[in-house]
């Protein structure tokens, strides 16, 4: 075997090596943690993550049932993302003034549940929220999808340095 044909295989071993290593944590990614909580008003906010504590990097359709104060019923309601960050679910106002026990669930295959008890007040209650803006979510917390491209960088780089090597030293043993 030529000494390129080395180079690129032991470059392709350490790839899928470093790959299969980190396979097993994005096993263990199969449930999610939901933050159920009042928004302070008839509406209720979740926060949805890995139970390993990554930021959720995909759209999961999370549904909301709750009980009221007197037997009332609510749900199921589909919930959307909302643009406040990665993870953040919002209801909007559907709770009537009262305590009230909320389940949030996420389908297959990040199946989840949780449970809160939420106390709803009138709109006229609800404290009033600030003008500034929430700080936006840092995406270079070097977590989850971010952590894959740098493997995938990393991985090209030493390709692309090995193969150099491999042309120099070539070159340099056909030289006259």
């Amino acid at each position: 075997m030529t000494g390129i044909r080395k180079v690129l295989a032991a470059v392709f071993a350490g790839l899928v090596l470093t790959l299969l290593s980190a396979a097993p944590a994005a096993a263990q990614a199969d449930k999610l943690k939901l933050t159920v909580a009042g928004d302070g008003a008839e509406g209720v906010t979740i926060q949805a993550t890995h139970t390993d504590g990554r930021r959720l990097d995909k759209v999961v359709r999370l549904v909301l049932t709750a009980t009221g104060p007197d037997g009332q019923q609510i749900g199921p309601v589909q919930l959307d993302p909302q643009p406040e960050g990665h993870g953040f679910y919002s209801s909007g106002p559907v709770l009537s003034a009262g305590k009230w026990k909320v389940t949030v669930k996420s389908p297959a295959p990040l199946q989840s549940e949780a449970t809160a008890t939420v106390q709803a007040k009138p709109q006229a209650q609800a404290p009033r929220r600030s003008p500034t803006p929430s700080p936006t979510p840092n995406r270079d917390s070097g977590k989850g999808f971010t952590w894959w491209w740098s493997v995938g960088a990393a991985g090209l780089a030493l390709v692309a340095v090995a193969m150099g090597v491999g042309i120099l030293l070539g070159r340099r043993r056909t030289a006259p």
